[in-house]
């Protein structure tokens, strides 16, 4: 079920429930968007979003060696860590509420294993590049929660400006957010950007709708949004072409 909620910025619900599902034992799995064996013509990209997966990892278990090419692949954790390790060499742990980015370029293989003892849960999000091509790299980077209370940081950007965040090949940029309940942030929605907002944890208002925790809000930009925190929440957006 989808549901239209008449505001200024066009936004439009997508319950949880609502999400395509695949449960592989291991890797328990939503998908916000057409993938894999899950495909609804209504759902396949948003702007240049074209995959945000609502990943649950089992302990000790993991996504085997195995290729990207053109497209940038975002990982944020939520709960537990990951651990990465690619053909170019690198390796690293992320832990949750920390960031990392692959940019896939002409060609990489990469595995992501959760090695903790306990279920990891994350966010895998792709994003379409500005260009095909170029030297395929890999990149992390704590986010202490703390430094993003009561508002919104940006976390990865393929925008010059966005000085501090992780660095991705696209006209996006991914935001976090930590809100108490009862606090809220508005962020300005340029008109005809595409906004893809996801609250990890908690339930909040948007422009006064409601949604749960792990629904998505499909938005077009024009006119500011306002967030609020019904419940203590953590909000991850993205903002793209």
């Amino acid at each position: 079920m989808t549901t239209t909620v008449d505001t200024a910025a066009r936004i439009e619900r997508r319950p949880f429930a609502s999400l395509g599902h695949a449960d592989h034992g291991w890797l328990n799995a939503r998908h916000h968007f057409s993938f894999a064996d899950y495909h609804d013509p209504d759902r396949v990209s948003w702007g240049k979003i074209r995959v945000w997966n609502d990943d649950e990892i089992a302990a000790r278990q993991g996504f085997p060696p195995h290729p990207h090419a053109n497209m940038e692949i975002i990982t944020y954790v939520r709960t537990g860590a990951i651990t990465h390790q690619d053909s170019l060499g690198n390796k690293g742990r992320t832990e949750a509420g920390d960031v990392q980015v692959m940019s896939a370029g002409t060609g990489i293989r990469h595995a992501e294993y959760n090695l903790e003892d306990e279920t990891t849960t994350l966010f895998q999000i792709w994003v379409i590049p500005r260009a095909a091509g170029g030297n395929p790299s890999w990149g992390a980077k704590p986010f202490p929660k703390g430094d993003r209370a009561g508002k919104l940081i940006v976390l990865a950007s393929g925008y010059d400006e966005d000085g501090e965040a992780l660095r991705i090949r696209a006209d996006a940029r991914l935001l976090g957010g930590t809100l108490k309940s009862g606090d809220s942030v508005t962020y300005d929605s340029v008109a005809g950007r595409h906004l893809y907002l996801v609250p990890a944890t908690g339930r909040i208002e948007i422009n006064g709708e409601a949604f749960e925790a792990r629904d998505g809000a499909a938005i077009i930009g024009g006119a500011p949004i306002t967030i609020t925190a019904i419940e203590d929440a953590e909000i991850v957006l993205v903002d793209s072409e």
